[in-house]
């Protein structure tokens, strides 16, 4: 049963993939369409047909057997001819031709914006709101003198809480219990001998918005034991923040202010990723294939469904970032050739771009399959 369950939600995650692929090609061929392109194919993915179809244009709409990409093609797009029919991709004006690249990206990034505000609205992201500014253990209630039910905490001693452009909320709690434990060490000799309750001589400063004003809170930490049944045998002790929170919910006009800056904080976050890679700060298997990215949706989706809200607008603007890159092949690379030939008057000779962007292609599926056999192996 929890085999044919997880293959619900690898089906599922497959589905999620394809939709990520139909947005994407759906941009090339509005802006096609609008640009008055003649478009000879739409194709989610490769590979042998499983479905195809004709509209009334005469366009070929074809579902493929490995959804791993997809395709818009248009009329003449690949040719290498020197003078191409009127109605070829390549016959276009560049200005136009470099719109119609851009549009597949343009379309990811709106759906990270568009499921980031969802996001926003439904469950929160990256900003803690206080539920409850106590907790109960062994009899004994701790607190937080200084923070309200309510709060939404926005800064850590001056540093913002922002997933992509400062340090998450866990991050940052998690250095400052690191500094209390330094300053139990330093003054107790361990926190066996540091007394019960609020650990008053180390503290530190939180930023708040309470009721639409910003406030300073200073916060402590607390020394909290837990012991057996018998009451008295020791089980655990610790020096924690005792309060509740959840992430913040905004609502619509907030969250369609924020939208914006949180897909580009995704965006950023792949940007960052890449550089990493690149300088060789981050191992090739910390990247994921497609079948990566298939398993880790399944399994994120498998343990909570509203996790399919982070990974989607995640997913988006990765596919928006990793298209936009000027690689042989992909979207950023084919603006770069069609700038070139902008620029000259003249295109560089289509049948040398046309095989740098097959050799381009090559490297790009070769790549992704090593590195989804990495991630498995590693």
């Amino acid at each position: 049963m929890q085999v044919l369950s997880y293959v619900l939600y690898f089906i599922i995650a497959i589905a999620i993939l394809l939709f990520m692929v139909l947005v994407h090609e759906l941009g090339h061929y509005i802006a096609g369409r609008i640009l008055k392109f003649k478009i000879t194919e739409f194709s989610i993915g490769f590979g042998k047909a499983l479905f195809q179809r004709k509209n009334k244009r005469g366009e070929l709409i074809s579902l493929r057997i490995f959804p791993l990409g997809g395709y818009c093609a248009f009329k003449g797009e690949e040719d290498d001819l020197e003078k191409p029919a009127s109605d070829s991709f390549n016959a276009q004006k560049p200005w136009k031709r470099i719109i119609v690249f851009l549009a597949g990206i343009t379309m990811n990034f709106l759906t990270a914006v568009l499921f980031s505000l969802i996001l926003l609205c439904t469950v929160g992201y990256d900003v803690p709101q206080i539920r409850s500014n106590s907790v109960f253990y062994n009899d004994i209630t701790y607190s937080q003198p200084e923070l309200q039910e309510g709060d939404v905490i926005t800064h850590i001693d001056g540093q913002k809480i922002d997933f992509a452009f400062g340090e998450t909320f866990q991050t940052l709690i998690a250095n400052k219990q690191a500094e209390a434990l330094e300053y139990i060490e330093i003054n107790y000799g361990g926190i066996e001998n540091a007394p019960d309750g609020l650990l008053s001589g180390y503290s530190f400063e939180a930023t708040v918005n309470r009721d639409g004003e910003t406030q300073n809170v200073e916060l402590f930490f607390q020394i909290v034991r837990t012991y057996k049944d018998d009451g008295a045998t020791l089980a655990s002790e610790n020096c924690l923040l005792c309060f509740t929170y959840s992430p913040y919910v905004y609502s619509f006009g907030e969250a369609l202010g924020r939208c914006w800056l949180l897909a580009i904080g995704f965006a950023w976050v792949v940007l960052e990723a890449l550089w990493l890679l690149i300088t060789f700060q981050l191992p090739i298997s910390a990247v994921g294939g497609p079948i990566s990215t298939i398993t880790m949706i399944a399994s994120a989706t498998q343990t909570n469904w509203l996790n399919l809200l982070i990974l989607i607008p995640a997913i988006s603007a990765n596919l928006a970032i990793f298209n936009l890159l000027p690689f042989p092949a992909l979207d950023g690379a084919h603006v770069v050739f069609t700038t070139i030939e902008w620029i000259r008057g003249k295109p560089i000779k289509r049948s040398i771009e046309n095989v740098i962007h097959f050799v381009g292609l090559c490297i790009l599926f070769g790549f992704v399959i090593i590195v989804d056999i990495l991630h498995f192996l590693l």
